[in-house]
């Protein structure tokens, strides 16, 4: 242990939010994560609660269909858990692309983490404008 001071000054400082430039692989990172959250503590009760609501009969199905016919609350919760769901799936094959070890080029990556978001979006604005226009016609 010769030679190690006791100072702190001359260690290496860990890197920290300020050292790091936000980009886009990030934002995807998180959103990854808080989409795998959010489905895993909203997601899954609500379709063990459906599941439960279908055998338990007509009145118990009313009941939950009753949540989301409030307002346009039941529908912000499905469109977002229907976003929740495709961003994490689009991303967990960008992680897919990124584990088969093809995809570090910081262009590519970053390419890739601009489209994921995007194609989530997309995906489901058009899986929504599906439903609404066969409820609709």
């Amino acid at each position: 242990m010769s030679g190690v001071s006791g100072s702190a000054s001359n260690r290496p400082l860990s890197p920290h939010l300020q050292v790091y430039k936000w980009g886009p692989h990030m934002l995807v990172s998180i959103l990854h994560r808080v989409t795998g959250d959010g489905m895993a503590l909203v997601g899954v009760p609500l379709l063990v609660w459906w599941l439960y609501a279908i055998s338990a009969g007509p009145e118990s199905y009313d009941y939950f269909l009753s949540w989301f016919n409030w307002g346009y609350v039941g529908y912000i919760v499905l469109v977002g858990m229907s976003f929740a769901f495709f961003e994490h799936m689009y991303s967990g094959l960008r992680h897919f692309v990124l584990d088969a070890g093809a995809g570090y080029e910081l262009q590519t990556n970053k390419m890739w983490s601009i489209a994921v978001p995007l194609a989530a979006i997309l995906t489901t604005g058009a899986m929504w404008l599906y439903i609404v226009s066969k409820n609709i016609l």
